[in-house]
């Protein structure tokens, strides 16, 4: 870390929280009342309650008051790779409804006498820890996860506790300010794509035309046909196995991206019977028949680049002299095409098929060869312009998508905020509560000796007894133990067979006080 400011001090989460421990594995069950939030659940932004799952009612009481997420919790994502170090704050929102974590997510619960959360949080967001994840983790590939010790021993730059509060403010402010700057930006992808759609709908529907028609006027006519009237050949692709290496590319479904060839993550082939086979030709088209619904008829045009051959999953279409590619490549394109190959495809799971008789069926309308030249220049001319304001839009998102670590960077350094005088120095302040941890007194353990049994043989009717005994009409799991010996499960098969009863003679609620699942005798 870089020199800090006057008041600031280095410390450990150790030294700055109360509490911090891994969830544990609960049995699941359909829907209850005691939902447990898990990896998919925890978003930057909270907790996704979509993702939530629920704990069997029989397993309540196995959750002791510390377990509960409170306000001001931080929840990290623990375990996995490319979920690990996620994390998010939790709010009021989040303990209307009790909740607890599993055992891939960690609670960090800051002490508010030292740290602000919302600090906390920022610092755990910021490029110091999560550019540097991997190597607070220990385990295999397969098995890696962020272990309680190496949470407690991550270092954190503490600054005095009103100026961790300023700079949670200002970070509030700016942050959201990045965010609906982002948000805006996003609006104009999705503003470019319906403007490509809106070019190929009017280019092959004799829209964009429409004006170069009166000029050159012509006794041709635009004449509907299918692909088989103007197409002399529509092949499939070769099914040889290909190589990392070898003479010639063999082009694959991943190689057509938004209706263009991608010469990138290519596979090759040697076999000059493949090659003088399936060789390409330019102006070939070359249409995906298989792949996800959402991708099955992507097409791009063959531009004579490099010799290639083509895959098994490509269909190639050879067009006749009345055909220009690039037209047929937009028809296929533009929403009426891709409605087309919706309609005929075939699903299996997770893929789709569109044979070569359902490819030769499709129509379209085919205007004079001329006219077909002029379209092709002209949505040429708009698709360029789209492609300059997308290069535009994604140098902006870039640009924006700086600003945040940036922005946390400068907070940590306090570069963010001005620093006062008069605040309390960070030293001072951990000196202060660790003296008050140590004059804490140790708590005792609960010893085996403390139990006081009083049944020998578990049954459904010694169970209500026990109950029955208690001085207390609400009761804890560990409570009732105290006073029955024996077979833990059996305990908790009995109280969840009482708890199923026409007539029960106990339930089950929450204590918010205690933020615990309780017992309660029936009528009480």
């Amino acid at each position: 870390m870089s020199k800090q400011p006057p008041g600031w001090v280095t410390a450990t989460l150790a030294d700055v929280t109360e509490y911090i421990s891994r969830g544990k594995s609960p049995k699941y069950t359909h829907h209850s009342s005691l939902p447990v939030v898990n990896q998919r659940a925890i978003r930057w932004f909270g907790i996704q309650q979509e993702h939530l799952k629920y704990i069997d009612p029989a397993q309540f009481d196995l959750w002791t008051p510390e377990r509960f997420i409170r306000i001001g919790d931080i929840l990290w994502n623990s375990t996995g790779t490319g979920t690990m170090g996620r994390a998010c704050l939790v709010t009021q929102r989040d303990v209307k409804q009790p909740k607890v974590v599993d055992s891939h997510v960690t609670i960090v619960r800051p002490n508010q006498s030292a740290i602000e959360p919302r600090f906390l949080f920022f610092w755990i967001q910021s490029p110091e820890i999560q550019d540097n994840i991997s190597s607070f983790a220990t385990g295999t590939t397969n098995q890696i996860e962020l272990s309680r010790l190496a949470i407690a021993s991550i270092q954190i730059p503490i600054a005095p506790l009103n100026e961790q509060k300023r700079i949670a403010d200002k970070l509030d402010a700016l942050l959201a300010r990045v965010d609906s700057c982002r948000k805006r930006l996003d609006r104009i992808s999705l503003i470019l794509k319906r403007f490509r759609q809106s070019v190929l709908a009017a280019a092959t529907s004799g829209q964009l035309t429409e004006d170069w028609r009166d000029i050159y006027s012509t006794n041709k006519m635009a004449r509907w046909v299918s692909l088989e009237d103007v197409a002399s050949k529509l092949s499939y692709g070769s099914s040889a196995k290909s190589s990392p290496s070898g003479s010639v590319p063999v082009l694959r479904m991943g190689n057509i991206q938004d209706a263009k060839l991608d010469w990138n993550n290519l596979v090759f082939t040697s076999d000059i019977k493949e090659i003088e086979k399936y060789q390409l030709l330019t102006g070939d088209v070359l249409f995906n028949r298989t792949n996800s619904p959402e991708l099955v008829g992507k097409t791009a045009v063959y531009k004579g680049e490099r010799p290639a051959i083509y895959a098994g999953y490509l269909i190639r279409v050879r067009c006749s002299a009345d055909l220009l590619p690039d037209y047929l490549n937009y028809c296929l394109n533009s929403p009426a095409g891709r409605d087309y190959c919706w309609q005929v495809k075939s699903d299996a799971i997770s893929q789709s098929n569109i044979n070569a008789r359902k490819l030769a069926a499709f129509q379209f309308e085919l205007p004079p060869i001329e006219e077909q030249a002029e379209i092709v220049r002209r949505t040429e001319v708009l698709f360029a312009y789209a492609d300059r304001l997308e290069a535009r839009y994604q140098a902006a998102r870039t640009q924006v998508d700086r600003l945040t670590p940036t922005l946390l960077a400068k907070a940590f350094c306090g570069e963010l905020v001005p620093q006062d005088p008069n605040d309390e120095p960070a030293s001072v302040l951990l000196e202060r509560i660790r003296a008050e941890r140590a004059a804490q007194p140790a708590k005792p353990k609960r010893t085996q000796a403390s139990r006081k049994p009083t049944i020998t043989k578990m049954t459904e009717e010694s169970v209500k007894e026990a109950i029955s005994q208690l001085p207390k009409d609400k009761f804890s799991f560990d409570e009732l133990r105290e006073n029955i010996p024996g077979n833990y499960d059996l305990l908790k098969d009995i109280l969840f067979a009482l708890l199923s009863e026409d007539e029960p003679s106990l339930k089950q609620v929450f204590d918010r006080e205690e933020q615990t699942m309780r017992f309660v005798r029936a009528g009480k």
